[in-house]
């Protein structure tokens, strides 16, 4: 995203602090084709019972899209997941908060999602020197490049150690 400031990298390969530019879209190297076992799966993994994603019959005859949408929980997390080998492998401390999240299109079994992430924001932690909070933008689009999830999340990331951060 920038050069990296005088140290080393982290050994994940995730971003610190100091490497992310606001402003900056990352368009990610991963996608993936999302599945009915991914969506049978992570609806019975987390007890929703919406016939909406795991009950092919009832999305025929009884909803206007005809077939099962994935779980928008599966598609937020899968979005979010995309990001993290380009960006936060290693030096995420932890998730803030996540705002903002919405889903303009449906995502079906059998779609591919790819995604990016804009750094909106930035600044040094109040409270611990050796961090900052990073607001991201995360978008996933399906294999048409019809946006289908959105959200801003707030990550608590490591700042380079040594001379260029705090740490």
């Amino acid at each position: 995203m920038t050069d990296r400031p005088a140290g080393p990298p982290h050994p994940r390969g995730g971003l610190f602090y100091e490497d992310f530019v606001v402003g900056t879209v990352v368009s990610h190297r991963l996608t993936r084709t999302v599945t009915q076992m991914d969506n049978m799966l992570f609806s019975n993994m987390t007890l929703n019972p919406q016939p909406l994603h795991i009950d092919a019959h009832f999305c025929a005859t009884e909803t206007e899209w005809g077939r099962p949408l994935m779980n928008s929980l599966f598609t937020l997390g899968l979005m979010i997941g995309i990001s993290v080998n380009d960006l936060t492998v290693g030096t995420t401390i932890a998730n803030l908060g996540m705002t903002e999240v919405r889903f303009p299109a449906p995502l079906f079994e059998g779609d591919t999602l790819r995604a990016t992430t804009e750094i909106a924001g930035k600044r040094v932690s109040r409270s611990r020197p050796d961090a900052g909070i990073v607001d991201f933008i995360h978008r996933a689009y399906r294999q048409d490049d019809v946006l289908v999830a959105e959200c801003r999340r707030q990550a608590f990331m490591r700042r380079q150690p040594g001379p260029a951060g705090e740490g």
